[in-house]
């Protein structure tokens, strides 16, 4: 037989076989048998330089042809049997997501932070307050100025406050920074809305602080009503429903005067202490709570100033005509003092141990 004939029936027992071929793994075998380094067919191109010079050009081309014709069918025929078993292979290994896992997973929680900030909005809502939230990133106007805070004011220190784009004069109003309470929304709000309004801001705020009691970044909840006739009293009623539903019903407040440039007049609010009675715990001992005292500094309050309305005077928000209240309180505090936490940090540890109490 010649090698031109020898090369016509290699091509034909190639292109046969892989037409016959079911499988890619079967057109892999066939690659190797006919297009291999050891297979007939290449070892007949390299030796073409051996044949009679009248033979070497027919053959050589016959060889090139064939070669090419075999890998093109090979790949053809991949595509088509890969697209195959790829449908099959999901078929078999198709996973019904409607059975039950098996052992069922553990079912996660929201974590301490998140569980306290869902209860102190649940209570306010209850209460007909609104909730919103705003930017973290503001600017001295909205985080200083207008709410009263004066340029002296040790609060706009560099040591204070963390400023997101040094400038020349820090007390430019329009200098960027991450705000230090979310009090910025009370003028937000009012810019927004005109009068009357109950609405309360939980949200992440920042300081450069850090300590058993302090983070650089906390969480806080500032509320606001402004409406007409609004006095110290309801403030002070307001306060005791949301510790008696955070706290027990069996709380009380009370209200002591201090001083906030943005309320006036300004109080601390306590609530009386759920770990003892008087100061003594059940053991007879005294209360390492409240060390004492009977009662829980927790969070800030008061009457807006008159001053803060000016800066939203535009808007409705006349002193002359309107009046309103204004507290502030850390969410890490009311859960620390609720579920007895006695490290702030521990909440930002990531210690599963510690998360799981709760």
């Amino acid at each position: 037989m010649s090698a031109l004939d020898r090369v016509t029936n290699l091509r034909k027992e190639a292109q046969d076989a892989v037409g016959r071929a079911d499988a890619t793994t079967e057109l892999d075998q066939l690659r190797v048998r006919y297009l291999g380094r050891k297979a007939e067919l290449p070892n007949l191109l390299r030796r073409v330089v051996e044949l009679p010079p009248e033979e070497r050009a027919a053959v050589g081309k016959a060889a090139n042809e064939a070669r090419q014709a075999i890998a093109a069918q090979i790949e053809e025929r991949a595509a088509g049997l890969a697209g195959k078993e790829l449908q099959a292979r999901l078929a078999r290994d198709r996973v019904d997501v409607t059975l039950p896992p098996d052992p069922p997973p553990a079912i996660g929680h929201h974590h301490l932070i998140s569980q306290t900030r869902r209860e102190i909005e649940d209570v306010f809502v209850g209460l007909g307050f609104m909730v919103h939230e705003g930017p973290e990133v503001e600017t001295a106007y909205y985080n200083f100025d207008a709410l009263n805070i004066p340029v002296t004011h040790p609060s706009r220190l560099e040591t204070d406050t963390f400023y997101v784009k040094p400038a020349e004069d820090i007390f430019d109003p329009n200098t960027v920074l991450l705000r230090v309470h979310t009090s910025p929304m009370q003028i937000r709000v009012m810019e927004q809305t005109p009068p009357p309004i109950y609405v309360i801001v939980p949200g992440r705020v920042y300081r450069p602080d850090l300590d058993a009691t302090h983070t650089p970044q906390f969480h806080q909840v500032e509320g606001l009503a402004v409406d007409t006739d609004v006095t110290l009293a309801d403030l002070k009623g307001t306060l005791l429903r949301f510790a008696r539903a955070v706290f027990g019903e069996q709380r009380e407040v009370r209200l002591r005067p201090s001083f906030f440039p943005f309320t006036e007049p300004s109080v601390e609010v306590d609530v009386s202490c759920f770990h003892c009675v008087d100061g003594v715990t059940a053991s007879g001992e005294r209360c390492s709570l409240c060390k004492g005292t009977s009662w829980l500094e927790i969070l800030g309050a008061g009457m807006v100033d008159p001053n803060v309305f000016e800066y939203v005077r535009e808007h409705g928000y006349d002193p002359e005509r309107v009046q309103g209240f204004a507290f502030g309180m850390g969410i890490e505090r009311i859960a620390m003092l609720k579920y007895g936490v006695p490290d702030l940090r521990l909440l930002y540890d990531n210690d599963v141990r510690f998360l799981e109490q709760f």
